[in-house]
């Protein structure tokens, strides 16, 4: 059968309005984005994510398979962006106290740009079936050493504090960085790029030797 504008089937569904500009993918998860943002993931229906996106719910099925597969790409997306950026980063030949803080400082600016994606992820992740939160944990984790390598190589150069933790300076400075979508306000006084810089510092003095 033959497909039409929506990404489903030439006999369509009730409730899909005419699909907007731009692929089906991206428009599936931008609209569940915001719904689970809205209303909360539990309180949404495929049915009003597909009617958003202007498409049937064959395409989501086809694209996601099921509602938490949106859910779980709603961060995943976000932490392959966050680990490019920080291999990027960690790989350069800048000093090691410059890419710890240029580290530091795009893991908050990212977050805070893509902040209803992680707090609708942390609000819900229980919402994931075992294997999908295995695989967000293991992502999470490989993102985590790599940052704290970083530590632990301005530690092996003699440039940061040799009796710094560095698995606890890593994990408070991650709390901070997952408690941000409980504080911050884009209309608040500080900007994103403050936000990073007051974090960076915090953390650059955490682990500078004396």
């Amino acid at each position: 059968m033959a497909r039409d504008a929506t990404g489903g089937t030439g006999s369509g569904e009730q409730g899909a309005r005419p699909a907007p500009a731009g692929a089906v993918p991206e428009r599936l998860l931008a609209e569940a984005t915001r719904l689970f943002a809205e209303r909360g993931y539990d309180r949404t229906s495929v049915q009003e994510i597909v009617a958003a996106a202007g498409v049937t719910k064959g395409a989501l099925y086809h694209y996601f398979g099921a509602k938490d597969d949106l859910l779980h790409e709603i961060y995943g997306r976000v932490l392959r962006l966050q680990t490019e950026r920080l291999e990027a980063i960690a790989s350069s030949a800048a000093p090691v106290e410059e890419r710890l803080a240029e580290a530091a400082a795009d893991v908050v600016v990212t977050s805070i740009e893509n902040l209803d994606d992680t707090k609708i992820f942390f609000l819900s992740m229980h919402h994931l079936g075992p294997d999908q939160q295995k695989a967000v944990r293991a992502e999470r984790r490989r993102y985590h050493e790599r940052f704290r390598g970083l530590i632990e190589e301005g530690q092996r150069a003699g440039r940061f504090r040799p009796e710094a933790s560095a698995d606890l300076v890593a994990d408070f400075f991650f709390g901070s960085v997952h408690h941000l979508g409980t504080w911050y306000r884009a209309d608040g006084p500080l900007s994103a790029r403050q936000v990073a810089a007051e974090f960076s510092d915090l953390l650059l003095h955490s682990v500078r030797l004396p």
